[in-house]
């Protein structure tokens, strides 16, 4: 029920049939910097650049982070006219009533919400995904050891998933979900709506080993979105930046069809492999509702291990995933 393509998706949308896509979720590369061949050749090399390689800590390696607060106001506003662009060629393609979900980033969400409102869209109410995240809460750089109790930024514990509509075309969102069954989000069931925050966790050691791909989001907050953004259960659901391919993995496992396009062969090959994988997982849950089965662990514990940076560690390189020794500090870990 997925289609996937290895090309640009500004071109694909281009030859786009009017008013074919029912949504879009989509997790769009930031800064539009980050996944430039030179960055990702930097990321997979360990050395870092525009990515975050946070230390390890309890001999856990770390997923990497962008770090968006390197961005120029040059790069910010060419950020915001990606998005202006890509939002303005998308809205032909869509029906009257679709749903665009997009993942972002506090620093930068103001800037997408702006562009979008621009090229024609209802900014509506963002879903906040509440996980135990590594952004934020870091010292001074270079100066840890001279400011041990300052943090630069508030330590993150969500991440903003943007939402827009396409106008509808009809006098009420009642008439628009009888025409182009679009306008609304599919409820939990009918007495529970979908919330604005969802408890979701770090993405399950399960799914990173199906797919090493730096930005890959769990199943679990996948499903819950990607079924909510077809309000009847019919019509196709793109994702035009699909990356590791979570999102076409989530939409096969609830039975929506979907499309998925990707620019990089590295990772539209990887997605490939993974998204039948991915989809497979979990075979009981369609995102229906917000807990899932014990094993998953969609909200984690308490680590005792997931201690405050420490002061001195040692580098990984990113695609290194055997466990590693750490230095320590001589305050311990």
């Amino acid at each position: 029920m997925y289609r996937i393509y290895q090309t640009d998706c500004f071109d694909w949308l281009r030859d786009c049939p009017p008013q074919s896509l029912h949504a879009v979720c989509t997790d769009p590369p930031y800064g539009l910097q980050e996944f430039t061949d030179k960055e990702l050749a930097k990321l997979r090399a360990g050395r870092g650049g525009v990515w975050r390689l946070p230390p390890v800590i309890g001999g856990s390696r770390r997923d990497p982070l962008p770090r968006f607060t390197v961005l120029n106001d040059q790069q910010k506003q060419k950020l915001r006219k990606f998005f202006f662009e890509w939002g303005s060629l998308l809205r032909s393609a869509l029906v009257p009533g679709a749903h665009v979900c997009v993942a972002g980033h506090p620093i930068l969400q103001y800037l997408v919400q702006g562009a979008m409102a621009e090229a024609g869209y209802e900014v509506r109410p963002a879903i906040m995904r509440l996980y135990f995240s590594f952004r934020g809460g870091d010292r001074p750089k270079n100066a840890e050891r001279e400011f041990p109790e300052i943090s630069v930024t508030p330590k993150g514990a969500y991440e903003p998933w943007m939402l827009f509509r396409k106008p509808i075309e009809t006098r009420t969102v009642a008439e628009n979900l009888r025409r182009w069954k679009t306008g609304g989000l599919r409820r939990l069931a009918a007495d529970r709506p979908l919330p604005d925050a969802i408890p979701s966790g770090r993405t399950p050691d399960r799914e990173e080993a199906i797919s090493n791909h730096p930005c890959l989001k769990p199943q679990h907050f996948m499903r819950i979105l990607v079924r909510a953004l077809l309000p009847l259960g019919e019509g196709t659901i793109l994702d035009p930046f699909m990356g590791s391919g979570s999102t076409i993995a989530a939409a096969e496992a609830v039975g929506y069809e979907s499309i998925g396009i990707e620019v990089d062969r590295h990772y539209f090959e990887l997605a490939q492999e993974a998204i039948p994988r991915l989809a497979s997982l979990y075979r009981n849950f369609q995102g229906q509702e917000i807990q899932m089965e014990d094993d998953y662990r969609a909200i984690p514990s308490p680590d005792a291990k997931q201690l405050p940076l420490v002061l001195a560690e040692e580098k990984v390189p990113y695609g290194q995933r055997s466990a590693v020794k750490t230095k320590r500090n001589g305050k311990g870990l």
